[in-house]
């Protein structure tokens, strides 16, 4: 299939520029730039491809939502104000048991990126203990109905949820994990070969959940699946003070330092959060290469503190967005995650020439991503022989109006319902707002029918963890 967009808006360097955009196949073909906003259109012969009208609207590369855990959807909006290792203590008590849910929270998880911008994911997928194989098939067989670019990571540990907080010299007994690490490891390998599959649109990802629940044997274990299959690798990363006070504990010295030793860290290793990293840290990973995936909505949300986004960029480290899970945000609102990180940090730092602009962050969205994923060769900018992996907004969109720059339109505002079109490796899978491959009504339903109205539910859990959680960070009984 090919596609012609005629005179569409594209940034370049000087603003912009309206040009005709040539699809073949799965890969951009031609940016031909016209003369002036009033060049009639190079028109293609009829019966070559499809032509898409991209009179006022602005085609830019696809975004990634390069953290999320897409079965969170089922919780969102009914977890408490909690701390994340409150939090997700809930979060496992009512975790989805059905790969059908996983299936349809996977749908959903697509569509929202989709529509705000994103033509790639990132799934740090939450498993269903004895039915993992069926959780990994559930969610690739979902990015693949919908057409949405998947790097899926399966989440393994090895140690339990209680082991996740820092003792404090308490001394205690924790109860050994469901799978041993051998397990799990053995799990890992059936994963990547039974679905990693990058010509079809599915990556999978090594992705031990983070160094508070897993151990050194599961971490070398996943160096070495990574380097036998070429695998990217993903983990969460310092994301709340307690998670800095066990790698003291754990380790003698921070948590980076420790992953720099045991060689996990490398252009192909992406990290979300890193919010409470110090200077050290952050020199290692700059020059390991390694990208930070920043999630500013999760991390205000579970108050777990706001990264130091701006020294990152300072010290030459990639850093991308991404949502995180839809119980921690509550949303897969890409757009709206570019936007809360790039303000953000505004207070942080009183030199104005530090702020992230609106380029600068349509840039770390896309190519950004694309880099921390290994693939930024194929994806992540307007390029002639790149994938087409592209989105086409509507300009005329009231959200989006009056016209000023339309990036900073899109960034600093509010867009709503302004995707017109999205292609992943060249079909289209959004056009006029609407996914194309499956039936968005028939979703809505099938996620409204499934569910309930909740309020107000308990947390045995939570109940266990909260008096030691609240001793060790020293806060009031």
């Amino acid at each position: 299939m090919s596609y012609t967009i005629e005179q569409v808006l594209i940034p370049v360097e000087s603003g912009y520029t309206t040009a005709q955009v040539q699809i073949e196949g799965d890969t951009i073909a031609e940016i031909i730039p016209t003369t002036s906003l009033n060049a009639p259109p190079n028109l293609v012969k009829e019966g070559e491809g499809t032509t898409v009208n991209g009179e006022n609207k602005l085609l830019l590369p696809g975004f990634v939502n390069a953290h999320t855990h897409s079965s969170e959807m089922w919780q969102r909006g009914i977890i408490p104000p909690l701390p994340l290792e409150l939090w997700i203590a809930e979060l496992y008590d009512f975790t989805p048991l059905e790969p059908e849910q996983v299936y349809l929270s996977a749908l959903g998880t697509a569509v929202e990126t989709l529509l705000s911008g994103g033509t790639s994911v990132v799934d740090h997928l939450v498993l269903i203990p004895g039915q993992e194989i069926e959780t990994v098939a559930a969610a690739v067989r979902a990015y693949q109905e919908i057409g949405i670019r998947a790097f899926v990571g399966p989440l393994i540990q090895d140690e339990s949820l209680s082991e996740g907080i820092p003792d404090g010299n308490a001394k205690r007994e924790h109860e050994n994990y469901i799978r041993s690490t051998e397990e799990t490891l053995a799990l890992m390998r059936e994963v990547v070969e039974k679905f990693h599959k990058p010509e079809a649109g599915v990556n999978i990802l090594v992705a031990p959940t983070g160094i508070q629940l897993c151990s050194d044997a599961l971490f070398e274990g996943c160096i070495e699946l990574s380097d036998r299959y070429n695998l990217c690798r993903h983990a969460h990363l310092l994301e709340t003070k307690a998670q800095k006070l066990l790698a003291k504990e754990k380790y003698g010295y921070s948590a980076v330092e420790y992953l720099k030793r045991i060689g996990y860290l490398s252009d192909r290793t992406s990290l979300a959060h890193c919010v409470w990293l110090d200077d050290a840290d952050i020199a290692i990973l700059a020059e390991t290469r390694a990208t930070v995936v920043h999630n500013p909505l999760s991390n205000l949300r579970l108050g777990s503190g706001i990264a130091p986004i701006l020294k990152y960029r300072q010290a030459g480290v990639n850093v991308t967005f991404g949502c995180d899970g839809a119980a921690s945000n509550d949303s897969q609102d890409l757009l709206e995650a570019i936007k809360m990180g790039s303000l953000l940090h505004n207070i942080t730092d009183l030199d104005y020439r530090h702020w992230i602009t609106p380029r600068q962050a349509v840039k770390m969205a896309s190519l950004g991503g694309a880099k921390g994923l290994n693939v930024a060769d194929e994806l992540g900018s307007l390029t002639v022989g790149k994938k087409a992996d592209l989105v086409l907004y509507d300009l005329t969109s009231l959200s989006l109006l009056p016209r000023t720059d339309p990036i900073g339109l899109l960034v600093m505002g509010r867009p709503t319902n302004a995707i017109d079109s999205v292609w992943v490796n060249g079909e289209r899978v959004v056009a006029d707002g609407k996914v194309t491959r499956i039936d968005g009504d028939e979703l809505r339903k099938e996620l409204f029918e499934r569910s309930q109205w909740t309020v107000n539910r308990q947390s045995e859990m939570v109940r266990k963890l909260e008096a030691h959680y609240r001793q060790v960070m020293e806060l009031p009984e």
